[in-house]
């Protein structure tokens, strides 16, 4: 008889036990603790929201990533969030509607159709900050320097920043009069750097010699803060958003310098991650042995518009579990260790001793009645007993 596997989760769906849950839960209070501390305040959305409120501003790539249903009561449709950023900035938008810059946090558990770059996993638990009403330099550093704390207090070493700005190559395909297929299809040979796809694309759109030679150049233009000078002279002929989107990348790394002075900034002007969402600067932080990045964000003004209000906006975002794993916070230990066993039954005296210790952050567990009791598999490293009229702890 083919025995049941009704055990199985579905590919890309994971849980977590009692000591990597409990590894997680005191990260995830470290971290919020953390935030508050930077003026951050926590909001909680809800984990499913109508479809058109979840992709406000987000792009194709969002909606192909959320799993959509129909509202049984008013027959409409639905979307389980894949991203809870959109959701922060309907909140600061149509909510709040503070006047001057407004700081969120958020942690909570998103799924999404297919992993993303994050992880294998297709239900990330999403931690992340924003800001809004801010459009500057300051801003954007401020909410850099948070996420490196945030890598930092995870346990994450020997991390590098990588610094983009889609202003670079949007400006250049609507210079180029790109249509929106030609301008995706380019995109993605970019994002592969594949030079002979690039080449060959590029002189299929007969474009002009000089817009022809920057887009080929694009994908050669990363490497350290030398290669905006590069930057500047090889696209010195694109128009002023370029110029200006490269003196923006300068400022914000002479910034960095000073408030995060250890950490390698590398420049990829081809890197566009999250293209149809974002606005401007676009960085991500990645980790030796990791082949893509461990936390991620950008600059999506205007992201509230479709709410009744436009406002600047910046943040970041990370999958705390895969930042747990990476910093080395996953407890690989027992269940519950050094607790203490009690005695199923006793006095008063004894319920007094157990609210005690349990007051005093002692994990105590009660023993019951005719069932086995394994110290080890418990995490019992003690037990309760009584002697000269008094309980007391004993260890095993």
């Amino acid at each position: 008889m083919m025995r049941s596997k009704s055990w199985l989760l579905p590919d890309g769906i994971d849980e977590l036990l009692p000591d990597q849950a409990e590894a997680l839960e005191s990260l995830r209070r470290e971290l919020l603790d953390t935030y508050r501390s930077w003026g951050y305040r926590l909001v909680i959305p809800p984990m499913i929201e109508y479809l058109e409120s979840l992709l406000t501003g987000a792009g194709k790539d969002l909606e192909l990533q959320t799993f959509q249903l129909t509202d049984q009561l008013s027959g409409r449709q639905l979307g389980i969030r894949a991203d809870i950023t959109p959701q922060a900035a309907r909140i600061d938008a149509h909510q709040l509607q503070h006047q001057g810059p407004t700081r969120l946090c958020y942690i909570g558990s998103v799924l999404r159709t297919r992993p993303d770059g994050f992880s294998s996993s297709r239900s990330p638990l999403q931690i992340g900050a924003e800001l809004y009403g801010h459009a500057g330099i300051e801003s954007d550093a401020e909410v850099l320097c948070l996420m490196m704390e945030t890598l930092r207090i995870a346990g994450l070493k020997e991390i590098y920043l990588d610094l983009g700005h889609v202003g670079i190559y949007r400006s250049l395909a609507r210079q180029a009069g790109l249509d929106a297929d030609q301008e995706t299809t380019l995109f993605a040979a970019l994002q592969r750097k594949a030079h002979p796809e690039i080449s060959e694309l590029v002189s299929g759109f007969g474009l002009d010699a000089r817009l022809a030679a920057m887009f080929n150049a694009l994908a050669d233009l990363n490497g350290g803060p030398e290669v905006l000078e590069r930057a500047g002279a090889v696209l010195g002929d694109a128009p002023a958003e370029v110029g200006e989107a490269i003196d923006y990348l300068r400022a914000l790394g002479e910034h960095l310098a000073q408030c995060l002075p250890d950490v390698p900034v590398h420049y990829d002007l081809a890197e566009l991650r999250a293209y149809n969402y974002q606005t401007g600067v676009v960085f991500a932080a990645f980790v030796p042995g990791q082949g893509t990045e461990v936390a991620r964000g950008g600059r999506y003004d205007q992201v509230g518009e479709k709410f009744g209000r436009a406002r600047p906006a910046t943040g970041f975002s990370a999958d705390l579990k895969t930042l747990m794993v990476l910093g080395g916070r996953q407890s690989l230990g027992g269940e519950a260790e050094g607790a203490i066993l009690a005695p199923a039954q006793g006095d008063s005296a004894l319920e007094e001793k157990i609210a005690e210790l349990r007051h005093a952050g002692e994990v105590v567990v009660r023993e019951l009645p005719g069932q086995p009791m394994e110290p080890a598999e418990a995490g019992i490293t003690a037990r309760l007993e009584a002697q000269a009229g008094a309980w007391i702890v004993v260890p095993l």
